[in-house]
């Protein structure tokens, strides 16, 4: 069976639940910072995942990678190769799709819902057409809807919040995390630099109030990606 590729842009920022969910191979790559990375052929590929990180989607100068990660992204795209891109990676997937990034666009850091606006084979697993569920936030930039997708949920502050396009499914929020990977991320100071520690406190009180439902319904929504990764390989 042929792998998946996982792309991360930070050690704190982990494939989570998706990994064990995938059932098949895969790897973990972090390039980001290398302007001539080794990137699998999309043949080679079952499926594409490419999860988030602090760092602007467009920040090429900074980060020489991404630009291969947007090239890898549109050619697995163009391939029909399952694509799930997360935060940053929903970033990457609009770039390499034509869409054009807006750079602290609006702050959304914590628990609050999304309005699901149209059906997807993966992310109806989140909850039906018209509902608004809960997902945990971790975001100030946002990218528009790339010519051609379909919106799939939006919220007040973010008018995309994910989208189908093709073979990819892209999302703002993060359904990965579970206790243990959102407790790295309240312990890591690049993550809650600019949160005091009343604000840490309410985002545990968050996580036990709404973490466990959303672990149940995201490990749904990755395991519908899964199938289809699994279909390819």
């Amino acid at each position: 069976m042929r792998p998946a590729l996982i792309l991360t842009h930070a050690p704190h920022e982990g494939p989570g639940l998706i990994g064990p969910a995938l059932g098949a191979p895969y790897r973990v790559r972090t390039v980001l910072d290398d302007p001539a990375p080794r990137l699998p052929d999309v043949d080679e590929l079952s499926g594409l995942v490419v999860m988030g990180g602090p760092m602007d989607a467009d920040d090429v100068a900074g980060h020489p990678g991404l630009a291969a990660e947007r090239e890898l992204i549109a050619a697995a795209v163009d391939a029909g190769v399952p694509v799930l891109g997360v935060c940053l990676g929903m970033q990457l997937l609009g770039l390499a799709l034509g869409a054009p990034l807006r750079r602290r666009a609006g702050s959304e850091l914590g628990f609050g819902p999304v309005e699901l606006v149209a059906d997807d084979p993966v992310l109806s697993a989140l909850g039906a057409v018209g509902t608004a569920p809960t997902v945990l936030h971790w975001h100030s930039d946002a990218v528009e809807l790339p010519d051609g997708a379909t919106l799939l949920a939006r919220s007040a502050t973010t008018p995309v919040q994910a989208f189908r396009a093709g073979s990819a499914l892209g999302i703002q929020f993060h359904l990965e995390v579970g206790a243990d990977q959102l407790e790295l991320w309240l312990a890591t100071p690049e993550m809650v630099g600019e949160l005091d520690e009343d604000e840490v406190d309410a985002l545990r009180t968050a996580a036990a109030a709404h973490l466990p439902a959303l672990t149940v319904a995201g490990s749904s929504v990755v395991t519908a990606f899964a199938d289809q990764v699994r279909s390819r390989g």
